[in-house]
């Protein structure tokens, strides 16, 4: 277990230092590489976590459905649920790239390397907390099971199946603010 966290610690720290290492040849390249890499913390974790998220709910919406068909349409709102944490990752990584001017248009400030290690802490804390979408796949999972003996508690299911996604919600909102704030948006 050492090892795995000692493992997340050099990644993390060859992660934070590598636009000022890249910076010796072209910063506003290094930098736009750093923002780019940003994006894929964001998209790829929370992108994995809604899989396993879905994964979970899925098979149990899946045998539900066996012997229960009538009730697709409350097991599919239920399933879905874990998918948002990668509508945010996605959103995260248009924003930092729009920011960036690697879409539409030029950048919205200079890009040096403090702005690229921003990049990626703001794409780590969506990604991170993207990871409540297997919780919440867990959650919906729960739900679905209980639908299938009780089709009255869809909404209850619903509203419980919601709340583990407040946290990437939570992480969203931190990331727009320091977008807000470095002058990214």
């Amino acid at each position: 277990m050492k090892a795995k966290w000692r493992i997340l610690v050099v990644g993390a720290m060859l992660l934070m230092a590598m636009p000022y290492a890249l910076a010796a040849e072209d910063e506003e390249g290094a930098t736009k590489a750093t923002i780019i890499m940003g994006c894929m913390i964001a998209v790829a974790i929370a992108g994995i976590s809604s899989a396993i998220g879905l994964g979970l709910a899925g098979s149990s919406a899946v045998a539900v459905t066996a012997e229960k068909p009538e009730l697709f349409g409350k097991l599919l709102v239920l399933q879905v649920l874990p998918m948002t944490q990668s509508v945010y990752g996605l959103l995260t990584a248009i924003l930092l790239m729009m920011g960036a001017g690697l879409l539409g248009g030029g950048a919205k400030i200079a890009l040096t390397g403090w702005i690229g290690t921003a990049a990626i802490g703001i794409g780590a804390i969506v990604g991170l907390t993207g990871i409540s979408a297997i919780n919440q796949g867990m959650v919906a999972s729960a739900s679905i099971a209980s639908v299938g003996r009780n089709p009255e508690v869809a909404a209850r299911g619903i509203i419980f199946t919601v709340m583990p996604e407040t946290i990437a919600i939570f992480g969203l909102l931190v990331a727009i603010l320091l977008m807000t704030g470095l002058g990214l948006l």
